[in-house]
């Protein structure tokens, strides 16, 4: 079946029109975003315009010699139809919820739910945080993202040699049970969905959590949230450690194959770029390292634990950076 398309007509442009040349197969138009005489067009007034183009830089120069991103990808002076003449809408763009996702992964976008609205917070002890969340809910927060203080996220106890001058500094010190208890103390577990930025002891803390809401009497088929449980990130990127990357992963596998049969609503990896590009890769790095971990991660499962891909990867998140070229991200 050939390819359709929803664009413009060389006819006047009456919705009848409009809608007879969308139903045009592709392979009878030429370009899928420009009606044919726009394409023949193009090149000729871009010739007139690099002509004006050269007087003006005759009388000033630009500013810099080399326009590029942040990752030094070349910007063009200007960009028009024939950069474009050869996509594809279905392989190149599609609709959202649907493959290559470039309009988000969500079909009704954010009409059907806004995204979850979490601070990253985490201070002192057990009880300052969670002083500090009940306040972030009470203002509107619709979620919890936790930052551990160093010894916490490598594994230490507060009163370890190596922890001191580090207790909850960075984040909020968690030893024990006890203290997980008196950090989630008055939240519904079952109602707030919680992000937990640790790596190494991932699954220790999320056996707190999932303890926790036991003891609250709310069944692990109805808490839901994030652990970053990603190591190998941490190799590349974070440097935080406690075993080496063969047994990490294993740990991590495990975690995995726990959340799948236990506890479905939560995503037990968030795959993370962002530490990678904070430490200096280039955006195309940044993607490039992340997919990779994600695939072996789930290479992983699959030899290890035998799961089907398709009960386990869509609970599997990504974290990645924001950075300030926009339309390169």
């Amino acid at each position: 079946m050939p390819d359709f398309l929803f664009l413009e007509s060389n006819e006047q442009e009456s919705p009848l029109n409009i809608i007879h040349y969308a139903l045009i197969p592709i392979e009878r138009r030429g370009s899928v975003y420009f009606s044919k005489k726009a394409l023949v067009q193009s090149p000729e007034l871009k010739k007139r315009w690099e002509d004006e183009v050269k007087k003006a830089v005759a009388r000033r120069s630009d500013q810099k010699e080399h326009w590029a991103t942040v990752s030094d990808l070349e910007i063009k002076r200007i960009y028009d139809p024939m950069d474009i003449k050869d996509m594809d809408f279905e392989r190149d763009i599609g609709y959202p919820g649907q493959f290559p996702y470039l309009r988000g992964n969500q079909v009704t976008g954010y009409r059907g739910r806004y995204w979850t609205f979490r601070m990253f917070s985490g201070m002192g002890s057990a009880k300052d945080t969670n002083e500090r969340w009940h306040l972030l809910l009470k203002q509107g927060q619709t979620g919890l993202s936790t930052a551990f203080d160093f010894p916490t996220l490598m594994g230490y106890d507060t009163d370890d040699p190596k922890a001191r001058g580090e207790c909850g500094k960075c984040g909020v010190a968690i030893d024990t049970l006890e203290d997980f208890l008196q950090l989630v103390d008055g939240i519904p577990l079952d109602k707030i969905t919680t992000s937990m930025t640790i790596n190494p002891p991932a699954s220790v803390l999320w056996a707190m959590y999932c303890a926790a809401a036991d003891i609250q009497g709310v069944p692990l088929t109805k808490i839901g949230g994030t652990i970053q449980n990603d190591m190998l990130k941490e190799f590349i990127a974070q440097k935080t450690f406690m075993c080496p990357p063969k047994p990490s992963v294993k740990i991590i596998s495990d975690t995995v194959e726990f959340g799948t049969e236990f506890v479905p609503r939560w995503n037990t990896i968030s795959i993370s770029g962002y530490h990678i590009r904070e430490a200096g890769s280039t955006a195309v790095q940044e993607l490039a390292f992340t997919l990779r971990d994600g695939i072996e991660y789930v290479d992983d499962v699959i030899k290890r634990k035998g799961l089907d891909v398709d009960s386990f990867a869509p609970r599997l998140s990504f974290f990645f950076n924001s950075h300030i070229d926009l339309w390169q991200r």
